[in-house]
């Protein structure tokens, strides 16, 4: 989704308000996708001496899986993220503006990644997730399955002599 700014960067003083819904639906991680709805932006974009400056809340439903006992996790997520917009840079190596030369931010663009870049690498339904048993594949939160999860590998059995020496 396309906003155009192009007229904000010409009226310091003005605001613009961005208030829209994406379907982020084909985003995955991993293969699965994250979204369980419709990615819900409101904010503004705000022009300060020829700077655009934009400031959005995100709300969203997250639809995954723990990632140690694999039960699945909707939450409802909110989130706040602020840019600075210019239309160009007398340096090319400055990573704190966007620059939008044609006044046409790409909006889906930029909150996808910002999302992605706030959400944890690894999701989990508890600090505390005892995960899955290797042996029998049970979820332990559930309680233990008896296993005997102390196997040891007999390619390693030279090895533990030396350390019993």
């Amino acid at each position: 989704m396309k906003v155009d700014l192009s007229r904000l960067f010409d009226s310091p003083g003005q605001t613009q308000p961005v208030v829209c819904e994406l379907d982020l639906s084909d985003v995955k991680r991993w293969g699965s996708r994250l979204f369980g709805g419709p990615v819900k932006i409101c904010g503004r974009a705000e022009n300060r001496s020829g700077i655009v400056s934009l400031h959005y809340t995100v709300n969203f439903i997250l639809d995954v899986v723990c990632d140690r006992c694999l039960t699945p996790l909707i939450t409802h997520q909110g989130m706040e993220f602020s840019h600075i917009m210019v239309l160009s840079l007398n340096r090319e190596d400055n990573d704190e503006f966007i620059v939008i030369p044609d006044g046409q931010l790409d909006l889906a663009e930029l909150v996808t990644a910002d999302i992605l870049l706030e959400l944890p690498t690894s999701m989990v339904c508890d600090p505390g997730c005892k995960g899955l048993c290797p042996v029998c594949g049970a979820n332990l939160n559930a309680g233990d399955c008896g296993c005997n999860r102390q196997m040891q590998d007999s390619r390693l059995d030279k090895l533990r002599e030396l350390l019993e020496e």
